[in-house]
């Protein structure tokens, strides 16, 4: 038999599989209204369970798993349709409802803002790129950022998240599954790093370089061209730089943004010195009451997802059914509860599709717990 013969079998049974999927969807849509009226749960696990059992027996041995890879995408369809046809408005909905209503039209000019470092800091950049009049507070660590939200000292923070070179920031991560807030917007630097040194100072003369582990790790390749060099981890790029101008030394440097050269006095002894040319670094500003501005089409959440095969799947599934690209997944192990997982997702759609609507009415029956984080847009 010829290839062409073949895929005319493959058409005909595609055909027949359409019309009964289709069959299928309309039993499914019929469930949803007898559901609606009796106040039944569109999911019910034990169903699912026992019919996926069911028909991978059916299918057979060679056909099992596939079977049941099949079928579980259909349940996600089907579960889809039926809340979309029932239309429920979730707690959560209405509450992003009421946000997107009361949260003022133009983004704020002047706030009072959160950022970790000293002055110089790539954050105080990144809070200059999205305020245009912010007054800026300073704290010592991450942590601090999110306390200054939670107790109102601020309106907003500043934190790095991910580095295009470097990865994510695993500290900010751990810190978002213990604090409550919400994400009003993300900014994508370009970060520049630069060997600064106190004036006088040679190439050869150096025997230490400050900088934070970040910087570090993105200027790999010319660290280990400099012999002999202790690198040492500090709190912050710009504290690096202050360090050096406070030693008097000249056999310190620091990995800085160009603009602490101006503010401590120092030399720029090498540019630009990361390891790509396009590095860039994601900051998040974050505030404690719920703020979605007009134009928002990026959403982030966090879930527990149930410990067992398939969970993952289920719930990038369902984003694929309702068409949301996924821009980014990062797991960070929950603090007291062994080998689970928070699962931060980065979603690409408007606040005013219907996509987005349906979701956030379907997140509960998606994992064990989750948190919604906000919804924003990306400046670059």
């Amino acid at each position: 038999m010829e290839l062409k013969d073949l895929r005319g079998e493959i058409d005909q049974i595609d055909e027949e599989l359409v019309r009964l999927f289709c069959q299928r969807m309309d039993v499914a849509a019929r469930i949803a209204d007898v559901k609606k009226e009796q106040h039944l749960p569109i999911f019910v696990p034990a169903r699912e369970r026992e019919k996926l059992q069911d028909v991978a027996k059916k299918a057979g041995p060679d056909m099992e798993n596939y079977t049941r890879v099949l079928y579980s995408m259909l349940f996600e369809l089907s579960r889809s349709y039926q809340s979309k046809r029932n239309g429920a408005v979730s707690p959560l909905y209405g509450e992003i409802t009421r946000a997107i209503e009361n949260t003022p039209k133009l983004f704020p000019q002047a706030p009072m803002v959160a950022c970790q470092g000293v002055e110089g800091a790539y954050s105080q950049i990144a809070c200059e790129k999205m305020f245009k009049n912010p007054f800026i507070l300073y704290f010592k660590n991450f942590e601090a950022v999110f306390s200054a939200i939670d107790q109102g000292m601020c309106q907003y923070g500043i934190l790095p998240i991910e580095n295009s070179t470097a990865g994510s920031v695993k500290k900010v991560y751990d810190l978002m599954i213990q604090h409550n807030f919400s994400i009003v917007r993300t900014f994508r630097l370009k970060v520049d790093h630069n060997l600064l040194v106190n004036p006088g100072t040679k190439l050869s003369d150096i025997r230490e370089v400050y900088s934070h582990e970040q910087a570090i790790s993105q200027c790999q390749d010319f660290l280990q061209s400099l012999p002999g060099v202790n690198v040492i981890p500090v709190g912050n790029t710009a504290i690096a730089a202050e360090m050096v101008a406070s030693s008097g030394r000249k056999d310190v440097a620091a990995l800085s943004s160009r603009s602490c050269a101006e503010l401590y006095g120092l030399s720029c002894l090498a540019a630009a010195v990361q390891d790509k040319g396009n590095n860039r670094t994601r900051f998040i500003c974050i505030s404690k009451n719920l703020e979605i501005y007009p134009g928002s089409d990026k959403t982030s959440i966090m879930m527990i997802l149930n410990h067992r095969p398939g969970a993952l799947y289920k719930v990038l599934a369902r984003l694929y059914t309702l068409g949301i690209n996924v821009t980014k997944l990062e797991s960070r192990p929950i603090p007291d509860r062994e080998f689970e997982f928070m699962f931060y997702f980065d979603l690409e759609t408007s606040i005013y599709s219907g996509e987005f609507v349906q979701l956030m009415c379907e997140l509960d029956e998606l994992c064990e717990e989750f948190k919604y984080l906000g919804s924003y847009t990306e400046v670059v």
